[in-house]
């Protein structure tokens, strides 16, 4: 890659933040529509879950593909293939004349998401060489997430208020098209030196494990769960994992290999980002469709009671990243795992959904454990790993990102479905839903104490030191 200018390489960081403001804010401004596209649209809980599901299952099944296959072919030749299908993807989601074609259309905009984020990091990594740079070019990549969990709310109730749903998928296309514009001018071509094998069948494993999970927990209220649509892709799930399980270890290299699990600050890293990202999943759904369903507010509203826990967020991610950076990740997880869990408590527990003070505590608390989340996240899944396995491994936390959020909104939108079969109203039917969420805060809380000590770094290491011997290890900043 040539040398490029202080200017040019700010240039390139900025058409990587606009990739990923796109899909960041595809996500938060879409919860705030759901209650528009189910009235527009005729769907049910469960077709609202899909709508954002297929999305987040298809983006967590390819992201790794995505990953090695710039590695191979080219990143910026990817990336761009990403910018425009994730634009097209958009377009044919503002056109869609029925839930079907969404959903449909959502799985376009997922391919293309795959091809963004993961490789929009890789070309920011080549481009800024020089640590303290690509220090503070990952800042400001990582601070966009803020930006669009603040901005998400407000700019798409503004959107659905005054133009309607449609309008929250038209909002991309420009930005994908300027952004396809610059790269072809601006970002330069790269490749590694020595890019991964391709391993489709354990790619092929993927699909069909996170797939056949979330489609077996949606659709079972619907069809029940002992019917054979469920039975039978629950199977084809555990089937797909136990075929995995066999075929990785014989694998060179397997597109997730097994021995990382064998660190506990890895393992602890992949859990809490299970964990963490099924809590936001699932209280950004329930919490949207409260709103509007049951207190009937406009999405412009909604939004703006959903502010405070957007605006903490965006305060707490740049601390969070500071301390990780100072003192490792223990101090930001357990923060993290005791906010999210607090301000859970107090919807499941106390009613706040009735009052507005004990709402928005709630909220306040949410957005600042959510908000110290995603720092201790990455650090802890490649904290001693070899230099030639940390991309690997923080590609399989942003994997578990999204397949946590996936099943976070495919668990409580099937106890959400389930509580109002009868007849039953929206609050009581949510309250074991909170409980659930609640869980998944405890959990983060746990990881914390557990894979953080000396215990987890020794693992760490033994498993470095299985992964490549010779190798040196990238420094942990866990204490």
């Amino acid at each position: 890659m040539p040398d490029l200018s202080y200017r040019r390489r700010l240039l390139v960081l900025a058409i990587c933040c606009m990739s990923l403001l796109l899909v960041s804010l595809d996500n938060t401004i879409l919860n705030v529509a759901l209650p528009s596209i189910r009235r527009d649209l005729g769907a049910s809980v469960a077709g609202l879950q899909w709508t954002i599901d297929a999305y987040l299952v298809v983006l967590a099944s390819l992201l790794l593909l995505s990953g090695s296959t710039a590695d191979r072919i080219g990143r910026r030749r990817v990336f761009r293939a990403g910018l425009a299908l994730f634009g097209a993807g958009s377009l044919l989601c503002s056109l869609a004349p029925s839930l079907g074609w969404l959903v449909a259309a959502r799985i376009v905009q997922a391919v293309g998401g795959s091809m963004l984020n993961p490789v929009a990091m890789s070309i920011i990594t080549n481009v800024f060489t020089e640590p303290r740079e690509r220090a503070r070019a990952i800042g400001a990549w990582g601070a966009v997430v803020g930006v669009s969990m603040a901005a998400g709310p407000v700019v798409g109730g503004l959107l659905v208020d005054s133009v309607g749903w449609r309008a929250i998928f038209w909002l991309n296309v420009p930005i994908a098209a300027a952004a396809l514009v610059l790269t072809a001018l601006f970002v330069p071509e790269s490749r590694a030196p020595s890019p991964r094998r391709p391993d489709p069948l354990g790619q092929l494993c993927m699909i069909v494990m996170f797939g056949g999970l979330t489609y077996a927990i949606i659709e079972a209220p619907g069809h029940g769960w002992a019917s054979p649509r469920v039975l039978g892709t629950a199977a084809a799930a555990v089937l797909a994992l136990a075929v995995f399980a066999r075929h990785a270890p014989r694998t060179r290299e397997p597109v997730i290999d097994p021995r990382f699990f064998r660190s506990l600050p890895f393992s602890g890293a992949v859990l809490a980002a299970v964990s963490g990202f099924a809590a936001l999943g699932a209280f950004l759904f329930l919490n949207n469709l409260y709103l509007q369903d049951v207190r009937g507010l406009s999405a412009l509203h909604a939004g703006l009671y959903l502010l405070p826990m957007a605006a903490l967020t965006l305060v707490a991610a740049p601390l969070s990243g500071r301390i990780v950076g100072a003192r490792g990740p223990r101090l930001p997880l357990i923060v993290a795992g005791a906010a999210m869990l607090a301000g859970t408590v107090l919807l499941a527990g106390f009613d706040a959904e009735t009052r507005d003070p004990l709402l928005f505590v709630s909220y306040v608390l949410f957005g600042l454990g959510f908000g110290a989340l995603n720092a201790p996240i990455t650090n802890t899944a490649v904290s001693g790993m070899p230099r030639a396995q940390a991309g690997v491994a923080s590609a399989v936390a942003s994997t578990s990102r999204q397949l946590g959020q996936a099943l976070g909104v495919a668990v409580v939108g099937a106890v959400l479905t389930a509580g109002t079969a009868g007849g039953g109203g929206f609050v009581a039917a949510a309250r074991p839903a909170y409980w659930i969420i609640a869980g998944c805060a405890l959990a983060v809380l746990l990881v914390a104490t557990i894979t953080t000590g000396r215990r987890a770094r020794a693992s760490a290491e033994r498993t470095a030191a299985l992964l490549a011997p010779a190798e040196p290890k990238t420094p942990a900043v866990q204490r």
